[in-house]
This record gives C-alpha cells, sequence and structure tokens, in this order.
C-alpha cells in the first residue's frame, strides 16, 4: 500500500532533480563561451531556416494547386461546351431521349466506362423543373455533401465557380478540387460539375514539405557543426591562455604558450609568451632583490651583535658609576643606555623577521591558559602606563581559557599590542578583554586616543609604517612590532585585525584557534568596539570583515592577508 504523501515526496525530488539540472545548464551556459555561440547559431539559424523552409512549402502547395485548377478549369470549359451541343436538339426536359443522353455525356466526361475512371467525377444536375434531372455520377457516388449551396447558388447564377472540399466518395476522406459550370438548354440550365481529387497534389505537396525540412534540419545540424569548430578554433587559445596564466600565478614561471601559424591567434600567443618571459624577468629579479635584502638584514643584524656586546659591556659600566661623574655626563650615560636598549630592540625585531622571511620560524604549541599570560603582560607593562598616566583595564573570564598556541609568541604579540596602546591611549584607559569560544579564542585591546584615520587600518601592519611621518619623533618603537605580530598570529592560523576611528581610538583584536591546525571561521569577540559611533553602519559580528568609509575602517588581515615587505613606519 503506498503511504501517504509518496506523491509529495516524489514531485519534490523531481523538482529538484530538475533545479539541478537547471543550474549545471546555467553555469555551463555562463562559463563557456562555445556553448552559447553554438546555442546561438543554433537558434538564429533554426529561426532563419524554418520560415524558408515555410514560404518554400506554401509556395509548391501554391504552384500545384494553381495547376490543377488550371488544368480543371479546361476540362470545366470544354466538357459544358461538349455537354451543350449533346442536350441542344431537346427542348423540354421531359423528352424520352434527354436521360439517356446526360448519362451518356456524364460517361464520357468522366472518362467512359465507369469501372475505369482515374477518380475524376462528374455530375450534372438541374433544379427548378417539375422532373428535375437527377445527379449523374461516374463512378456512381452520392456528390451532393461536396457541392455546397453557395457553390450551387454561384454556378446557378451563371459563374463558373470552384471550392476545395473533404469528403468520403470512395471509402476515406479525400480532398477533392470542385468545380461547376453552367450549361445553357433550350428548356432552361443545367450545371455541369467536376470532382477532381487532389490528393496527387497532396502527396507531392508533402513530399516537398518534408524535403525542405531535412534539408532545414541538415543545414541547421551543419551550421551548429561549423559554428562549434569554428568557435573551438577560436576559444582553444584562451583557455590554453587562461590555463598558462593560472599556472603563472601557481609560481610556475616557465610556463608557455605554443605558437602556430602567422594569424592573430599566434600573434596573441607570442605576445602572451613574451609578457610572460617579462613577468618572470622582474619576478626573478625581485625576487633575488628582495633575497639579498633579507641576507644584508640577517648578517648585518648577526655582525652588529658582537660590537654591540662590547658597547653594552662599556655602557653599563659608564651608567653603573655614573653618579661619580658630573650631572651633564650623568645624563649623557643615562642617554647611552636608553639608546643601546632601543638599538638592541631593533637587532631583536630584524633578526625575528630575517626568520619569518626566511622560513625558519617555528610554532612551539601547548596547551597555555591566557589569563596568566596577559597578567603577565600588564605586570611588566605597568611602569609605563604608571609613567603615562593611562590605566589598563582587565575584562577577564573567571575560569582558566586554554588553547594550544605558543606561549612566547602570544605573550610578545599582546605585549606589542597592549604597549602600542598605553603609548597612544592619551591618560585614557585602556581595556583588554579576553574571549573564549568552542573553536577559538580571541584577545583585544582597545584604547581611547586619536584613533585611525581612514584607510590607515590597512597600513598598521606594514613594516616601519607610522601615522605620524616626521623621523623626529620622541615615542614609538622599533616600527616593526605589528608586523611580527601579525607574522606571528599567521603563524598560528589566526588572525591579528585592526579597527580606529579619528577621535574614538583604535581597537586591535587576536583570534587564535583553541586547538592548533583548526581553522578559523569566526571570533568569539567583535572587532568593532560596542561604544564606537558607527554613523554609515559596520558589522557588529565576530567575523573578519572591513568597516566602510566614515567609520574609520577595520581590515582583516588573516593567513591570506600581505603586510610584510613594504617599507613605511609603524607605531610600537
Amino acid at each position: 500500500m503506498r503511504r501517504p504523501g509518496a506523491g509529495w515526496e516524489f514531485w519534490r525530488a523531481l523538482s529538484g532533480r530538475a533545479a539541478r539540472v537547471a543550474a549545471r545548464v546555467h553555469q555551463t551556459w555562463r562559463r563557456s563561451l562555445q556553448v552559447r555561440v553554438v546555442t546561438i547559431t543554433l537558434v538564429a539559424s533554426s529561426l532563419l531556416v524554418g520560415g524558408f523552409a515555410y514560404l518554400i512549402a506554401d509556395k509548391i502547395t501554391t504552384i500545384l494547386l494553381d495547376n490543377a485548377r488550371t488544368d480543371v478549369r479546361l476540362r470545366v470549359n470544354s466538357g459544358a461546351g461538349y455537354a451543350a451541343k449533346q442536350v441542344s436538339l431537346y427542348g423540354q426536359p421531359q423528352e424520352a431521349q434527354l436521360q439517356e443522353t446526360i448519362e451518356g455525356t456524364v460517361n464520357y466526361l468522366a472518362g467512359g466506362d465507369p469501372e475505369q475512371i482515374s477518380g475524376v467525377v462528374v455530375a450534372i444536375t438541374a433544379d427548378g423543373y417539375p422532373n428535375a434531372i437527377q445527379t449523374r455520377t461516374a463512378p456512381a457516388a452520392n456528390v451532393q455533401p461536396l457541392i455546397s449551396r453557395e457553390l450551387r447558388s454561384a454556378v446557378g447564377s451563371g459563374k463558373v465557380a470552384s471550392q476545395i472540399r473533404t469528403g468520403r466518395l470512395t471509402g476515406k476522406p479525400t480532398k477533392y478540387l470542385v468545380y461547376g459550370s453552367p450549361v445553357p438548354t433550350r428548356f432552361g440550365q443545367i450545371e455541369l460539375y467536376y470532382l477532381v481529387p487532389l490528393t496527387r497534389q497532396d502527396v507531392t505537396a508533402a513530399d516537398a514539405r518534408a524535403t525542405v525540412v531535412a534539408t532545414g534540419v541538415a543545414l541547421v545540424i551543419l551550421l551548429g557543426l561549423l559554428a562549434a569548430l569554428v568557435t573551438r578554433l577560436v576559444v582553444n587559445p584562451v583557455r590554453v591562455a587562461a590555463r598558462t596564466a593560472q599556472r603563472l600565478s601557481a609560481g610556475l614561471l616557465d610556463q608557455r604558450m605554443v605558437v602556430n601559424g602567422e594569424d592573430d591567434l599566434a600573434l596573441l600567443a607570442a605576445s602572451f609568451n613574451q609578457m610572460a618571459t617579462n613577468l618572470q624577468r622582474q619576478i626573478l629579479r625581485l625576487e633575488e632583490m628582495s633575497r639579498l635584502q633579507r641576507r644584508f638584514t640577517s648578517d648585518v643584524s648577526h655582525e652588529l651583535r658582537t660590537p654591540l656586546t662590547t658597547v653594552r659591556m662599556a655602557a653599563d659600566l659608564i651608567f653603573a658609576e655614573r653618579d661619580e661623574f658630573d650631572p651633564a655626563v650623568a645624563r649623557s650615560a643615562e642617554l647611552l643606555q636608553a639608546e643601546l636598549d632601543r638599538f638592541e630592540e631593533l637587532l631583536t625585531d630584524l633578526l625575528e623577521i630575517s626568520r619569518f622571511d626566511a622560513g625558519f620560524a617555528m610554532l612551539d604549541a601547548e596547551p597555555t591558559d591566557l589569563v596568566p599570560v596577559v597578567h603577565r603582560v600588564v605586570d611588566r607593562l605597568a611602569g609605563l602606563a604608571e609613567r603615562v598616566g593611562v590605566p589598563i583595564e582587565l575584562d577577564l573570564p573567571g575560569t582558566p581559557v586554554i588553547a594550544e598556541v605558543d606561549p612566547r609568541r602570544v605573550e610578545r604579540v599582546l605585549r606589542n599590542l597592549v604597549g602600542n596602546a598605553v603609548e597612544h591611549g592619551e591618560a585614557r584607559p585602556v581595556l583588554i578583554t579576553l574571549g573564549i569560544d568552542e573553536t577559538a579564542v580571541a584577545i583585544t585591546v582597545r584604547d581611547h586616543g586619536v584613533g585611525l584615520k581612514v584607510g590607515e587600518e590597512k597600513l598598521v601592519f606594514n613594516r616601519f609604517w607610522r601615522a605620524d611621518p616626521s623621523r623626529a619623533r620622541q615615542t614609538g618603537g622599533t616600527g616593526l612590532g605589528l608586523s611580527i605580530s601579525l607574522e606571528d598570529a599567521r603563524l598560528h592560523g589566526g588572525w591579528l585585525e585592526a579597527w580606529g576611528a579619528p577621535g574614538q581610538g583604535a581597537q586591535f583584536r587576536l583570534t587564535l584557534p583553541a586547538r592548533a591546525g583548526d581553522r578559523l571561521t569566526t571570533s568569539p569577540l567583535r572587532l568593532v568596539p560596542a561604544d564606537a559611533a558607527l554613523p554609515f553602519g559596520g558589522p557588529r559580528d565576530g567575523g573578519p570583515l572591513a568597516i566602510g568609509p566614515g567609520t574609520g575602517g577595520a581590515l582583516p588581515i588573516g593567513p591570506a592577508s600581505a603586510g610584510d615587505g613594504q617599507r613605511a613606519e609603524v607605531r610600537t
């Protein structure tokens, strides 16, 4: 027994399959130039050939019918003259010999022996007389249904008229061309009718239509094949160029197109190959320059370590004895110590960047409670925050926040973010928030300083970028802190993102997967702070979204984003 609802499920499955087929067809139509060209060619040629086929078939049918009309009209005129001669001797329709004469005339006009007639039916009728002449046909049949009142009225008025009628005289429906002509006599007028079957003309017209249709179908198919062939000749080089371009973009710089002939497509292939060669040369040149630059940075950083160590030892000795010097000399010793600290920090950052550039940076992930990590960062920066008058506020969960991360790198990222916020907090609180969900952990650092201008959130992670382009600055670090932080976030498979607006401060968000190797999809904390004014609206979800103009902007800098490799200044 068929369960209720089975029919609905069948139709639902059928509609789903039809929708999938339609989607695949639509996708093929959008993606394949060859399919579009061939389809348009087939549709256009079908309409054109179909129109011509209809005109030709109609013309052939008209010609056949006109020929039949001409032939029958000649026979009718001849038959009417012959019948008029035969009955001209009779003055009354009641004469005894008149009936025999009419029958003989009908048999003669129809072809003689009624058993040998080829299909032409002849009838003579007369109305309006007391003893009406009955219809006589060869062969004997009832032709009255084929002779309409309109036709008899026209013939009765003395005209030669015709009609096309369909009837059963030989057992099956047959189309007849019925022609009528008046035959004058001494006792009045009789009517002569020729009923000629149009079977041969219909067969000929049908054969002509079939031939025209078959020729049209063959022509459309040939046009479709020709369009497919021509389109293939044009599209294939374009497809080859697209595949070659994809390989080039994937880093296979030695890929080239095959050049055949000297036509436009060959010119396209040659130009493409020349472009690829130039790009390869420039890319290799840039790669070599970048390699030399990285090597130079690494070598200089390592080579400066030895003299820096010697200078550091002497500076530490002088700094330790500064109380015995003159005030000016003591102040110089303090400045020397501070600048050596900055110089050593710069060398450390350069060495770390060189490791990232060389691909030697390794992630030492282990289950780590991030709450103590945040507290260590805050304790380390408490002195700086107290000097600049910026309070640091914490919004941390009451339970441990465990994630598989490299604690040294996470602590370095937080130190850069919190230090950056404290230096630019303008004596306003800095809020550090820690959040976690099933797949990720996130830390936001919010300051209420001058904020970022529109577009600057795209630049803060570039190396050496700085909002204040002046080199004569009194604050700020090496200019590499956020770049290193970004690389640390990427190494974890996480996101480091920035939001800011003029006069509203800035917020940085670090999102890391809770388990090492997992892929991030959302963040537990929103990038745009809840207290931020968004006059044009903006995202307030946990995903990596960008903020539009007028909001200060927020740029997601995830694992696929690039900010390194450029040279500018950055605040840290």
